[in-house]
């Protein structure tokens, strides 16, 4: 599912947790690297088109979480207005876009969630561009934002992910993140995750 040595900006707006808005820099080392920025109004029609072409790519792969109904290209335009959508660049191209903020699904209160705390964020939608899946382009994502996150005193994230998507329940898998409960959606069941940071 998922070269120049460089500093990445981001600025983070976590209202919940009361830590405001956080300036961090990310250091990337080696000749390829990933970087992590929040989503602009300019980028909304590409993030809509990698999310289309991403669920044709899900679907042609028996993953049927994502259609026509969720997301909705409403739902992506308010992330992004939201100041809540982040995007993961390579090549100067958007290879992957996420969601991270404070709000959980009424469903999340079924989970036995192990740090109990307001100081969690919640990674939503994280969607690899097709043309970079398989180059562990949604890990790398998932690296740097948890870096981020880590420096702006967020204690642990949560996070759900369809629970016949094997793509991406190796990767958070190998990152460390635990099943904490389950939720039936629309779709099909979707396993609550979490990770302390």
């Amino acid at each position: 599912m998922i070269g120049v040595c460089c500093f990445s900006l981001v600025l983070l707006h976590i209202s919940r947790i009361k830590l405001g808005k956080i300036a961090c820099f990310l250091y990337m080392r080696g000749s390829v690297g990933l970087q992590i920025r929040k989503a602009e109004y300019e980028d909304l029609n590409i993030i809509i088109e990698i999310f289309k072409n991403a669920i044709k790519v899900m679907n042609d792969n028996n993953i049927n979480q994502w259609d026509d109904i969720y997301p909705t290209t409403t739902d992506l335009e308010q992330d992004v207005l939201n100041g809540q959508m982040y995007v993961g660049i390579k090549d100067g191209e958007i290879a992957s876009a996420l969601v991270i903020n404070n709000e959980c699904e009424e469903e999340y209160k079924n989970g036995n969630w192990r740090y109990d705390n307001d100081k969690f964020a919640v990674v939503h939608r994280l969607c690899v561009n097709p043309i970079y899946q398989n180059k562990k382009i949604g890990k790398d994502t998932m690296i740097k934002i948890e870096e981020i996150l880590k420096t702006a005193g967020v204690q642990s994230i949560r996070l759900d992910t369809f629970s016949l998507n094997p793509y991406a329940l190796k990767m958070y898998q190998t990152l460390g993140y635990q099943k904490v409960g389950e939720v039936k959606w629309r779709t099909g069941l979707f396993y609550l995750l979490e990770k302390k940071l």
